[in-house]
């Protein structure tokens, strides 16, 4: 039976497959083995449907964790579920990072960092520009990888080193330090490394005490 999550799993395969710039609503219904025109009793229009594969991506990430862990634990976890989704669906998340966040669960990513940055003693203010803080460093992570990826895909395995290899060492000089250290590009260390900066930076393990509650904590 033709159902809107068939379709949209469809949709999420034939991206994987083929690339977003491949989908369309016929090549979605020859997936289902189904006429076109009946996957618009369940989604409007393309539009609508990538939409709803960003929502089931995003629905599928687990934030699930610990109240009671130490918050640079909980953030940690939420970041590394979050970057997940680009080892799960590689060509299906640069819709999650270039499309609107408007849905109850798009917005719970912002929800989910904000009470970890709340729990962390900050007042609410702050803590949504910590909130904003984390999925700006995640999603810039997930557009370097993308762009990365692409790369490989195009270009070889080496196609980054070969890129610095290239560069003039007069006018680059540590870039030409770093290709003669046989240097290669690790994403798990690199995003590991970022992560750690941030949460160094952003919660303290002994945050100092605030104001009391006032109508904008």
């Amino acid at each position: 039976m033709l159902t809107r999550d068939r379709i949209v799993r469809a949709a999420i395969d034939l991206i994987e497959r083929d690339g977003a710039e491949a989908l369309s609503m016929r090549k979605v219904a020859a997936e289902l083995d189904a006429a076109a025109m009946s996957l618009y009793h369940h989604v409007p229009n393309k539009a609508a449907l990538l939409d709803a594969v960003v929502e089931r991506i995003v629905t599928d990430i687990d934030f699930s964790d610990d109240p009671e862990a130490p918050v640079r634990e909980r953030a940690r976890g939420m970041m590394r579920a979050f970057r997940k989704i680009s080892h799960d669906h590689p060509r299906t998340v640069n819709l999650v990072i270039t499309r609107d966040f408007e849905s109850p669960a798009t917005l719970r990513l912002f929800e989910h960092a904000m009470e970890i940055a709340r729990a962390a003693g900050y007042p609410l203010a702050d803590a949504t520009r910590i909130a904003g803080t984390f999925l700006s460093f995640a999603v810039g992570c997930l557009m370097r990888e993308t762009r990365f990826q692409k790369m490989v895909e195009d270009h070889g395995d080496h196609a980054l080193e070969e890129k610095f290899a290239a560069a003039d060492p007069a006018a680059f000089p540590n870039i030409s330090a770093l290709v003669a250290s046989a240097f290669v590009l690790d994403l798990d260390a690199e995003f590991e490394f970022g992560l750690d900066l941030l949460l160094k930076a952003s919660l303290p393990e002994a945050f100092p005490p605030h104001e009391p509650a006032g109508p904008n904590r």
